[in-house]
């Protein structure tokens, strides 16, 4: 496994190109601000006339364009927009501006990889992913550190295409950690199935299921917020820090016992089933076939889910809560006015 460094990339290189970044979201907003205070001076972001970004763009002094403005006029273009609407971008704003030589990137390789957007030859096609929100990548970079980040090259018509992404990926600061070099395939699958499974999936689940057993038993709100929310993050920021092993050293024997008879019984062989035919879909392509046809119809089940998600009582306690806890709302992450 190759991994680059602050010394393996040029940052001249991408210096030297007009860069535009299609999208301004949570990823899009940290690339373009990243790469500029690294400076990148030709870069602008490309967005739809009528954007809500627009004005935050304006904001902090960025170019905008719209995409197939900034495809005409950029050497380089990152898209950085959601996966389900890249491939209706690309066919009618990018795709018809694209020429021999250019440099198309992406943040996630999801439509490449199931051939939504199939790219002419003639053009250098690449990846570069940070392994963390946008929020936060833009954090690290302001306090003088990075995210690690993934590098893959899917098409090199130029000889230069990997040159060039470590270039890009050394602006908005993922060398400063450590790049690792995948494939298209690699990153899109493992990436789907860590968010589906384990990160968001599999946690959201399990700390609403632990919630709501404790208030259908009687149990104050409250208190099972506290204890199967709040307390998520201190541990994970333990086994983050060190590995599990970190996390158990610094618990009480109590819970670590609790762990390893009681973990079980909730995550088990039946679980590890489930989470192998989720695996299955995200590698022959069910789940992404069944998120462009959900979106085809106009996500009417993706919104649904998300509106009873944000109803759910955890949601109402830990806004009261959070209330309680001013630190942590010193220095948010996402800042929806700015980001």
């Amino acid at each position: 496994m190759n991994i680059y460094y602050e010394n393996d990339a040029d940052l001249a290189l991408i210096k030297s190109k007009k860069v535009a970044v299609i999208g301004y979201g949570s990823q899009g907003h940290a690339h373009v601000l990243n790469a500029r205070d690294s400076g990148v001076t030709d870069i602008c972001v490309g967005l739809q006339e009528g954007s809500k970004s627009r004005a935050k763009c304006e904001a902090e002094g960025l170019t905008v364009k719209t995409p197939a403005e900034a495809t005409q006029w950029a050497d380089v273009v990152m898209i950085l927009i959601p996966d389900e609407l890249q491939a209706v971008l690309w066919a009618n704003e990018i795709e018809p501006h694209v020429r021999a030589g250019q440099h198309i990137m992406f943040g996630h390789g999801f439509n490449i990889h199931y051939n939504l957007i199939r790219p002419m030859d003639g053009v250098d096609i690449s990846l570069s992913a940070p392994k963390g929100p946008g929020h936060t990548l833009r954090a690290q970079y302001q306090m003088g550190f990075g995210l690690p980040g993934l590098v893959a090259i899917h098409q090199d018509a130029t000889g230069t295409a990997k040159d060039v992404a470590l270039s890009y990926s050394k602006a908005i600061g993922n060398t400063r950690a450590g790049v690792i070099e995948t494939s298209f395939k690699e990153e899109t699958e493992t990436d789907l199935f860590g968010e589906q499974a384990v990160l968001c999936g599999g946690i959201v689940e399990l700390i609403k299921a632990g919630f709501e057993t404790l208030v259908e038993a009687g149990y104050a709100p409250e208190m099972a917020y506290f204890e199967c929310l709040h307390e998520t993050k201190l541990i994970v920021d333990l086994i983050y820090e060190g590995g599990i092993a970190n996390m158990n050293y610094s618990i009480s024997n109590t819970a670590e016992y609790g762990e390893y008879v009681s973990g079980p019984r909730v995550v088990d062989s039946r679980t590890k089933r489930e989470m192998k035919k989720i695996l299955t879909d995200i590698q022959d392509g069910t789940f992404a076939r069944n998120w462009v046809l959900e979106n085809q119809a106009g996500a009417p089940s993706f919104h649904a889910k998300r509106a009873r998600m944000n109803d759910h009582l955890i949601e109402e306690v830990g806004e009261k809560l959070r209330g309680m806890m001013h630190w942590a709302q010193n220095d948010r992450l996402v800042d929806k006015a700015r980001n």
